[in-house]
């Protein structure tokens, strides 16, 4: 019957889904960015091979290059700061292993000295293990001798004897007991600073052995790292062999170490602290049992699975892995711990049995259904995941990248904001939060978390033309700091689309209080000044004064923006180019808004800074007559602005085509900021001004203005310098527009910011 019940077990576990969860633990050894391996050798720390991955000069390790005679090759090689020793391995459990050269000497058969090399090692931190090395001397005339300074400055000296007459005395392999071999321990309970060892003559009559044992050799090595063999006495083979160094940390107890946990190695939570056997003080750190890894790191103990190694569960128990140990459990209808040193597995009674059976199935149950809903959120997560990185490159993640290490910007500069974020910000992108639209993409308003007041801008959907302005746009910005410049707060990439996330402007474009009837307040001639002076000056900062001259390329009414002040920042930047510092010109393909771009551009293609003067010079026009720059409503004369306002200036009619909402009571101020305007909109660009020039032309003017006006903000040198050189030309009774300056007179207020300009 037990037997039956057995074989129904078994069906039932076969039939049942089990969800086994391996936890595989990938150890840390170094910290993090560091190097963990110096070609073939582990680095753990606290060793590292620069200052910030070791910790502290003790435990650096130089990794150099080193060419192998061998396999006529370089790798790297690891060795101790200061000092030719080679590291073959390091072990957290306090041992160093490093490579050692061989003592020897060599005679003629005529018992001449021909070649004696004696080993000099000087010591940096690490002793020579009394307990893991041993001298050995090889020959049969050979005095194995071994010096020693320790850190107290007192002196020691072993060695051995190796002697033998014939070679057929020694068999095949003998052990170091004397005869063509010998060996001796190290001088116990000293640290040593200072260690020589060498091979002498003892009988100086080497030519009786000469045919099968030319040289006499001595080495340090570790136990059991070399065998002797009768043929070593005609010529030893090896180089060097391992020797085995003692490290531990600092020079203080446990108890003491611990007071000061800044400075206290033992960093891993499982880790505990254990005084160094070989040295007087110091401190090694070990994983608590049940754990492995590095004690010398953050969360560097990490659980053993011992599930997974040998361990004493009984044949048919499970393995349960815990936190630092295991436990042994009996299958279903047995009983019993499980292990072999405790109470085997044995089966239940059959009330127990059908129990058991019912909880199973159940859970077998439960386990099938909870892991296809497991599985269905994992695929749904990597699906998800996967669908954001395919966005990311579609949306030119890669290429913002490389422009932004090409052109010195910083990712770090610019939040990255997540799909999730900016949905709720704008009500999933709710057409009632759109407050522009352009040739680039939408922009919406919308509000954080943090309740700031944010302008989102989508990008045109699959439209991949789109994609290079948009990045183009991200780099620009990265390197602009002006004030008068919408700030760019940060980028999504992750979306079907790219979005760019700026500082809202609340007050419109110049473009909607100019134009839009609905618009109940209308600029004043100072607010309009002021505006030309601000946008000049942010053209002047990206043609001069940024790190490198960027060309805005799509300047017009639309692209200036005021805040609650009324105060003008400059947007989209998508259009824009940066000129290479050793070009005037770029040769691209030719784009802008019509009327506001500069004919000499449209037909040569050729991109100056004096193409933005053109289009500026339209927004200057804009401003004097309150028309816009392209309008065919208006006769055929009058449809491009730019022709129609020179023509005007030339004809002498500006006072017909300026806006009558302008309250300027000084003709010559307007006509002054006109003629500015008339030069930007020359054919050829070399007679036109530099937007420096504009800036500092609209400024002056702007300075003479405030000071009829009484204004108070007059706070900088360079404003009293310019009020200065105005006053000095200009009387008061011109600001009410008396008698004047008329465009004849030998002074216009053109000529004065120009004088400015030079002062500067």
């Amino acid at each position: 019957m037990a037997l039956q019940y057995s074989k129904q077990l078994l069906l039932l576990l076969l039939v049942g889904v089990a969800v086994f969860h391996t936890k595989a633990a990938n150890q840390p050894m170094s910290r993090p960015n560091c190097p963990t391996m110096c070609g073939s050798v582990t680095i753990p720390f606290p060793f590292g091979t620069t200052k910030d991955c070791s910790l502290d000069n003790t435990f650096l390790i130089n990794c150099n290059k080193t060419f192998s005679t061998t396999s006529n090759s370089t790798a790297l090689v690891p060795f101790l700061p200061n000092t030719k020793q080679r590291v073959l391995n390091i072990s957290l459990d306090g041992e160093l292993r490093v490579a050692w050269p061989v003592a020897s000497d060599c005679y003629t058969k005529n018992s001449t000295l021909v070649d004696q090399t004696i080993q000099d090692i000087k010591m940096t931190y690490f002793p020579v293990s009394p307990s893991r090395n041993k001298l050995i001397a090889v020959g049969c005339d050979a005095f194995g001798v071994f010096f020693a300074l320790d850190s107290g400055g007192e002196h020691y000296t072993s060695g051995c004897v190796a002697l033998c007459d014939r070679l057929h005395d020694i068999g095949a392999n003998e052990s170091c007991s004397g005869t063509g071999c010998c060996e001796v321990s190290i001088p116990h309970g000293h640290v040593f600073k200072d260690v020589v060892y060498a091979t002498q003559s003892i009988f100086h009559n080497p030519s009786l052995v000469h045919n099968f044992n030319p040289c006499g050799y001595t080495f340090l090595v570790e136990n059991g790292g070399y065998k002797f063999a009768n043929k070593d006495l005609l010529r030893l083979e090896k180089k060097e062999f391992p020797v085995v160094l003692d490290w531990a940390i600092g020079n203080q107890t446990c108890q003491q170490a611990q007071k000061d946990l800044s400075s206290y190695a033992c960093k891993a939570d499982k880790s505990t602290c254990h005084h160094a056997q070989t040295y007087k003080s110091g401190y090694l750190c070990k994983c608590l049992n049940g754990y492995r890894g590095n004690p010398y790191l953050n969360h560097g103990c990490l659980d053993v699975n011992e599930c997974m190694e040998s361990n004493d569960c009984v044949k048919g128990a499970r393995c349960k892995n815990l936190h630092g140990s295991y436990q042994c459990k009996c299958p279903a209808g047995y009983e019993g711990d499980g292990k072999n040193n405790g109470t085997r597995c044995s089966l239940k009674s059959r009330k127990e049995l059908m129990l058991i059976i019912a909880l199973s199935v159940s859970v077998s149950v439960v386990g099938l259904l909870m892991g296809s809903i497991y599985a269905h959120w994992a695929l749904k997560k990597i699906k998800l995941i996967k669908l954001k990185e395919q966005f990311f490159q579609q949306n030119g993640g890669l290429l913002l990248q490389q422009q932004l290490v090409k052109h010195g910007g910083s990712v770090e500069a610019t939040k990255v904001f997540t799909a999730e974020e900016l949905n709720k910000a704008t009500n999933n992108f709710d057409e009632e939060n759109i407050i522009g639209q352009g040739g680039q993409g939408t922009v919406y308003k919308g509000v954080l978390q943090d309740n700031r007041t944010v302008a989102i801008k989508k990008s045109k959907i699959n439209d991949p033309s789109q994609v290079e302005p948009f990045i183009n746009e991200v780099i620009l910005l990265s390197q602009i700091n002006h004030r008068n410049v919408v700030k760019l707060l940060g980028c999504c990439l992750e979306t079907e689309v790219p979005l760019l996330v700026y500082e809202f402007v609340s007050n419109g474009t110049v473009y909607e209080h100019l134009h839009d009837l609905s618009q109940s307040l209308k600029l004043t001639w100072k607010t309009r000044l002021r505006i030309a002076k601000e946008t000049a000056g942010v053209l002047a900062y990206l043609h001069s004064a940024a790190s490198t001259p960027i060309i805005h390329r799509d300047v017009k009414s639309t692209n200036i923006l005021l805040d609650e002040n009324l105060t003008a920042k400059v947007s989209d930047f998508g259009a824009s180019r940066i000129v290479p510092l050793d070009k005037t010109q770029i040769t691209t393909l030719v784009q802008g808004t019509m009327g506001y771009l500069d004919p000499e551009y449209f037909q040569t293609s050729q991109l100056t800074e004096k193409s933005d003067v053109y289009s500026f010079g339209v927004v200057l026009a804009e401003l004097l007559t309150g028309k816009k720059a392209l309008c065919f409503g208006r006769p055929e004369v009058g449809r491009n602005l730019a022709l129609y306002f020179v023509s005007s200036m030339k004809e002498g009619l500006l006072f017909h085509i300026l806006d009558k909402n302008i309250d300027e009571p000084n003709v010559e101020h307007l006509k002054e900021v006109a003629l500015i305007a008339e030069r930007c909109l020359r054919v050829k660009s070399e007679e036109r001004p530099t937007m420096k020039e504009v800036a500092m032309g609209l400024e002056g003017i702007l300075v003479i203005e405030e000071q009829c006006w009484g204004s108070d903000n007059l706070p900088s040198e360079e404003t009293e310098n310019m009020l200065n050189v105005a006053s000095s030309v200009i009387n008061v009774e011109d600001c009410v527009g008396g008698s004047g300056i008329n465009s004849s007179d030998s002074y216009s207020i053109n000529q004065i910011s120009m004088s400015v300009i030079g002062g500067r």
